[in-house]
């Protein structure tokens, strides 16, 4: 699941602002090729064919020469630089969902930017607001009944989280704008009725009598966990997989009966209701379910990964205490991003190995964080994105899972007239690093000393001393915040002196604002 304020899907709130939803074509002359991400922070990444598509915090990047080039989307009309939440690529199909952000009072609320649909690979996009409905309060029919119906309004907490293709219906998983369907390539959109947290399961022979709303808000409705959506995946046999703030939804008719998974209705049951991705592991006489199971409400809940061979019937849990956020596989291996790294298991969960630190010893870079947001597996290569950037390494026989990786971030180039600088300023060594950006000549040993100073000219930090980077590369060193002797920076403002052989020292400043 895509890092996008999780921790707003208790509280919603929504606005009363409704939307034209006309659909706009374009045709790509071509995308910005270059040789770095369009962002460092990484939120989706999806493997098809040859092509890593990456959504990144500033648009859609595509590579097919293993990170080595980028095609940005992001500066190219209808597609926009703003965070992409969600990727779906089915063959030459594929469907795209932005997200930004809208201020309301003291906090930012997650709003849907729009969804956006190629038929060819990505040569020509169709451009679709994001969906909302007219009025505040509807009648949905489900077979004998009438459903009150909450309408959405507004495009806030209205954000496409995961998208699903399957034959001839797309899937949205739209927080508090649902689970929604369309059968005609995104020109129109239908609320899916899903059950409401109290009961298990419904069909439209049912005698119903529930509200389809996320929140009861100031309409009196009665709301329910399981309408606030995340999550969802088209299996191989078509049938649904739906993943809500209730729990884990299935559906072997194409949404019209529905079949509930909750911690709470099972013996052995999912970790925890709050389910931010779900996807399918095909293997020889099976397939396996995998979850990435968050706690919800429940006290009695936990985050972990669960996971069923069974369709439903019963669950393991595994990874209990970890903030799992996406799932990919590699024929029987399966791999799990997670705030503490990224974890494989090859016996189907009985035993788990954690990525250590990520480390590229060639481009003598490192990853400063172990929050893996994303994964996808394209061969034999294992892709991860993280808020610091992406990074691949090989799981083979010959190259152990973890044991060399290559990293891919982006950075503003030094020009002639500006030889360092240092990013993020102001920095919270609390909740970030700093990274010192520098060039090294083409000629030359390319020996690097890099010392900091404080306000006062005296030593702080020896960052590194007398390593080698190779010629005619720009490389990021960076810094905790730490002294020599492990104390933390106080807050002002700091110099850094950097020493390359051959030239004369540099100088750039550093604010820790803590």
């Amino acid at each position: 699941m895509k890092r996008l304020m999780f921790n707003l899907f208790i509280g919603c709130a929504f606005y009363g602002i409704s939307e034209a939803q006309v659909a706009r074509s374009y045709r790509l002359s071509t995308g910005s090729l270059t040789f770095l991400l369009p962002s460092n922070s990484v939120n989706e990444l999806v493997a098809s064919g040859d092509t890593i598509w990456a959504g990144t915090s500033r648009g859609l990047g595509i590579t097919a020469t293993a990170g080595t080039t980028w095609e940005h989307f992001g500066s190219v009309p209808p597609l926009k630089a703003s965070s992409v939440a969600s990727i779906a690529v089915r063959g030459p199909i594929v469907w795209v969902a932005h997200a930004t952000s809208t201020d309301a009072g003291d906090e930012s609320l997650p709003t849907g930017d729009g969804l956006f649909r190629s038929t060819d690979g990505g040569s020509t996009w169709t451009a679709f607001p994001q969906p909302v409905d007219v009025g505040t309060v509807d009648s949905t029919e489900y077979g004998v009944n009438w459903i009150a119906t909450l309408n959405i309004t507004t495009a806030v907490n209205n954000i496409t989280y995961d998208i699903a293709i399957g034959p001839g219906t797309v899937w949205t998983a739209n927080y508090a704008g649902m689970l929604r369907k369309s059968v005609d390539s995104g020109a129109t959109w239908t609320r899916v009725v899903l059950p409401p947290d109290s009961r298990d399961s419904i069909r439209p022979t049912d005698s119903l009598d529930f509200d389809l709303a996320p929140t009861g808000g100031r309409l009196g409705l009665r709301q329910n966990l399981n309408h606030r959506v995340f999550s969802v995946l088209v299996a191989s046999d078509s049938s649904v997989w739906v993943g809500t703030a209730g729990g884990i939804n299935r559906s072997t008719d194409g949404g019209k009966s529905w079949r509930r998974f909750s911690h709470q209705n099972q013996a052995r049951s999912i970790s925890g209701n709050f389910v931010v991705a779900i996807r399918e592991q095909l293997k020889p006489g099976g397939r396996t379910i995998w979850a990435a199971t968050v706690n919800a409400e429940s006290p009695d809940e936990t985050r972990g990964i669960s996971w069923t061979d069974n369709e439903g019937a019963t669950w393991q849990t595994a990874l209990l205490g970890e903030f799992a956020h996406n799932i990919a596989f590699k024929d029987s291996i399966a791999y799990i991003a997670t705030d503490n790294g990224l974890y494989r298991t090859s016996d189907g969960g009985d035993s788990w190995l954690r990525s250590g630190a990520v480390v590229d010893n060639i481009a003598h870079q490192r990853l400063a964080m172990t929050e893996v947001i994303t994964v996808a597996v394209h061969g034999d290569t294992v892709w991860i994105g993280t808020p610091d950037g992406a990074a691949w390494t090989l799981d083979t026989p010959s190259s152990s899972f973890g044991s060399i990786w290559r990293i891919m971030r982006t950075a503003i180039s030094v020009a002639p007239s500006v030889e360092t600088y240092a990013y993020p300023l102001p920095f919270s060594p609390d909740d970030e690093v700093v990274r010192i950006h520098y060039a090294i000549p083409s000629t030359g040993v390319g020996n690097v000393t890099i010392r900091i100073y404080d306000f006062a000219m005296l030593p702080v930090r020896t960052l590194v001393a007398g390593v080698q980077r190779n010629p005619g590369t720009q490389v990021d060193e960076i810094w905790d915040g730490t002294t020599d002797d492990g104390r933390r920076a106080s807050n002002g403002v700091y110099f850094y002196r950097l020493e390359l052989d051959g030239g004369e020292p540099v100088w750039g400043k550093i604010l820790v604002l803590q």
